[in-house]
């Protein structure tokens, strides 16, 4: 009955409540972050999510199932670059090397960073489609206006064929995104400041010098 009537005990029992939850909170968000890296790093060694494998040469056979790789790509709206595949889709039996080309081209008067990110899709195809070589791997930089041609050398494992859950897989589509990359481009961009600031008064600055 006291405890009713006190309204310093009713406060200091909301402001533990109230410091429960932010701690609660905080500790959710800390773990999310945390679980980032974790995620992406259970991604690329199980394939969850359409992540693809990383493979150093081809497998020693070929089987005799035929896949068709189709190849999609996007461009985030804050990246200007136009970005397409230079093929549509390619047939090749599992465990046959496979090399595609991607097209970039900076729509933009200034020097652009950007990185990809990929998945394949149907989702748990991920595990057995694996790349040798991809421009995925690294940041690409395009000069104002520049084009590049970037390859992708992969195969799908044979071992496909032994997983009954994907006996009815017949086309598997390998999707890219290209996102700007806010670190590469801000360490562009002060280096290219530093480089003005350094650069010597002469002729072109229109600095008499004596």
């Amino acid at each position: 009955m006291a405890g009713q009537n006190d309204p310093q005990g009713s406060a200091r029992a909301n402001k533990r409540l109230g410091l429960a939850l932010v701690g609660i909170v905080a500790g959710m968000a800390g773990a999310a972050y945390a679980s980032v890296p974790l995620y992406q790093l259970f991604c690329q060694v199980t394939g969850y999510g359409g992540t693809t494998q990383v493979a150093d040469a081809l497998p020693e056979t070929v089987g005799e199932r035929v896949i068709t790789v189709r190849f999609n790509s996007d461009v985030d709206p804050h990246l200007p670059w136009a970005f397409q595949p230079v093929q549509r889709e390619m047939t090749l039996k599992v465990g046959e090397a496979g090399l595609a080309f991607f097209r970039a081209r900076s729509l933009s008067e200034r020097t652009t960073v950007g990185t990809a990110t990929f998945n394949v899709t149907p989702l748990k195809a991920g595990p057995y489609f694996n790349k040798v070589q991809c421009f995925c791997f690294t940041e690409q930089q395009l000069a104002a206006g520049g084009e590049v041609d970037m390859p992708v050398s992969f195969f799908v494992d044979p071992e496909i064929e032994e997983d009954p859950n994907l006996q009815e897989v017949t086309t598997i589509t390998l999707s890219y995104t290209f996102f700007v990359d806010e670190e590469a481009q801000r360490a562009l961009q002060a280096e290219q400041q530093l480089g003005h600031l350094a650069a010597p008064a002469g002729e072109g600055d229109g600095i008499e010098v004596n």
